[in-house]
């Protein structure tokens, strides 16, 4: 039997409620339904004041480090951000620019965005997949947008995804993630 992948899920927001964690965590409940999976979420909204006064990896509190090790030794990696100022979160930038540049090598990286309107969908392929080539991971096929209209108030005070369409993207899109998801969980054969 194959051992779960450690998928370490990181959110880019600062706010909380926040559609974008509430995008991130749908797409990992779906993924969780095709995959046996170990999930560790990062949310930057609970590490930020750990992670903003840090210039260098050495002024990180450990609990900052322990994050980076985590994205570092991940099977794969979730990674959803809102649009701010037509880019990703200067926060989520500054969380990679500690990550080793050599630690994501060929690593899966499942992106997804929020923003407050279709205008700004290209920050996938603008912003996060150039980062995430820089360290030579494997950025998968498709990734997943949503803006505000997409997604409901719920009765807790923090949101749902409303819309239908936006479900069938992140279905569609890990449906397409899995062959390369599906490599990693197959055990290896050692041929006599």
């Amino acid at each position: 039997m194959s051992k779960p992948l450690k998928l370490v899920a990181i959110s880019g927001s600062l706010s909380q409620p926040s559609r974008t964690t509430t995008l991130l965590k749908t797409i990992v409940h779906e993924l969780q339904s095709k995959l046996l999976l170990d999930v560790h979420v990062i949310e930057l909204q609970k590490l930020g004041p750990s992670l903003g006064g840090s210039l260098s990896r050495l002024e990180l509190s450990q609990a900052a480090l322990d994050e980076i090790a985590r994205i570092e030794a991940a099977d794969f990696l979730v990674v959803a951000t809102p649009v701010y100022r037509a880019s990703v979160t200067g926060l989520f930038k500054h969380l990679f620019d500690f990550v080793g540049h050599e630690t994501l090598f060929n690593t899966p990286v499942f992106l997804a965005a929020t923003g407050g309107s279709d205008r700004h969908a290209l920050v996938i392929d603008h912003q996060l997949r150039p980062l995430f080539s820089f360290f030579q991971a494997l950025t998968l096929p498709l990734g997943v947008y949503g803006t505000e209209t997409d997604f409901i108030e719920d009765d807790a005070g923090g949101y749902d995804i409303g819309s239908d369409a936006l479900q069938q993207r992140i279905a569609l899109a890990v449906e397409r993630a899995l062959p390369f998801l599906q490599q990693l969980q197959s055990p290896t054969s050692i041929a006599a």
